[in-house]
């Protein structure tokens, strides 16, 4: 009887353990703490880091191929410094976003990290730095182009980016060195020209407009030079030298139905078919790598006729399509150096220092960015 009571006992214990185990989650969230393990040095240094309140960091949307790879590894970065966080997922959606940061505020978060959903105007963003600094805490904009005065408006605001331009110039110099190498190749229609098809990804945002300026731009730097013809759009009465996708999430499913739409009328039994596809990210480059291989193109291994594809964020499927050849080129946006920045800088504004200290000088824009260097990627082998 009393050996019963004892197992019972332990069995209430237990399932205690487990239901405090999984308290910390809802649908809509996923917070993370240091380990119970950690050693108590360390924990006095967590209990500082971490101030009054968990950290709130903010993601446009949890769908997105290359903020994944972001968030896998500050998610990491943060747990491995003892810092006390939750993740939210803005879905796309900047009223959802605006009232999950109004909630972390009210209850107490001690810093925001935030990846705007809303970048076609700076209101979202003004807001949050507005809210912030009411609240006397610091506010670390991400990814997704601010401001330099909504920024430097506040002096515990920072953002955390890239030279956007420079994806754009370096994914063109790509475009361009690949084509004057295989220009008679890419020329499926043998008329002289390459007919291409510009994935830009969302309308008014500042890296996708830079993407989509230079990625052309630059390519025809170099075919000029080579003489060779300019790049001339697939649809020859376009309103616009580009395609959208229509929610703005830069998805390989849209990438995917655009290409295949577009490959219905623009097509070698027609004479027009595209020949290149400039992707502003991978996502939508590999969708459009789907497309193509639906109709029997970029099979791999020197089978059939590959149309060059071209993205930008060096996703792993994106590299090991590259490799396989069924892909030609990516430019890298560092998301684990994105991720290790951000984490640096929580830790120095939380502890009152300088919010720059202890990353690389060069890659600081005066005193409100630092930005992460960008590297080409065409194969491993390289």
């Amino acid at each position: 009887m009393e050996l019963n009571k004892l197992f019972k006992t332990m069995m209430a214990g237990a399932m205690a353990l487990s239901l405090a185990a999984c308290s910390n989650s809802d649908a809509n969230t996923s917070s993370k703490a240091a380990d119970e393990s950690t050693p108590a040095s360390a924990a006095e240094s967590n209990a500082s880091a971490s101030s009054e309140g968990e950290v709130s960091v903010f993601y446009y949307t949890y769908g997105d191929d290359y903020i994944s790879t972001v968030r896998a590894a500050l998610d990491k970065d943060l747990e491995e410094a003892g810092i006390n966080f939750t993740d939210y997922d803005s879905a796309n959606s900047q009223t959802t976003q605006t009232e999950q940061v109004q909630t972390a505020i009210s209850k107490g978060s001690s810093c925001l990290v935030v990846n705007l959903v809303d970048t076609a105007s700076q209101d979202a963003a003004t807001a949050i730095v507005e809210q912030a600094e009411t609240a006397g805490i610091p506010v670390i904009f991400f990814n997704r182009s601010v401001d330099e005065e909504v920024i430097t408006a506040y002096d515990k605001a920072a953002f955390v980016g890239t030279d956007y331009e420079m994806a754009g110039k370096m994914q063109g110099d790509m475009i361009g060195d690949y084509l004057v190498e295989n220009y008679d190749t890419v020329d499926i229609n043998g008329d002289g020209k390459i007919s291409y098809i510009m994935l830009k990804g969302q309308e008014g945002n500042a890296e996708a407009d830079a993407r989509t300026k230079y990625g052309v731009e630059n390519a025809n730097a170099k075919l000029e030079a080579a003489g060779k013809e300019d790049l001339v759009y697939f649809k020859t009465d376009a309103s616009t030298l580009y395609e959208l996708d229509k929610d703005g999430a830069w998805s390989s499913a849209e990438g995917a139905n655009i290409v295949q739409n577009a490959l219905s009328q623009y097509n070698e039994a027609n004479g027009d078919m595209i020949e290149l596809v400039i992707g502003n990210n991978d996502g939508m480059a590999l969708g459009a790598m789907s497309a193509l291989q639906n109709e029997g193109y970029n099979k791999g291994d020197g089978e059939g006729k590959t149309i060059p594809i071209f993205g930008v964020d060096a996703l792993e499927d994106a590299k090991t399509a590259i490799d396989a050849g069924t892909m030609t080129g990516t430019i890298k946006q560092d998301g684990e150096g994105m991720a290790a920045a951000i984490c640096t800088m929580v830790q120095n504004m939380l502890a009152g220092k300088d919010k720059f200290d202890g990353l690389d000088a060069e890659n600081v824009v005066g005193t409100w960015r630092i930005n992460i260097p960008y590297s080409a990627y065409t194969g491993a082998a390289e």
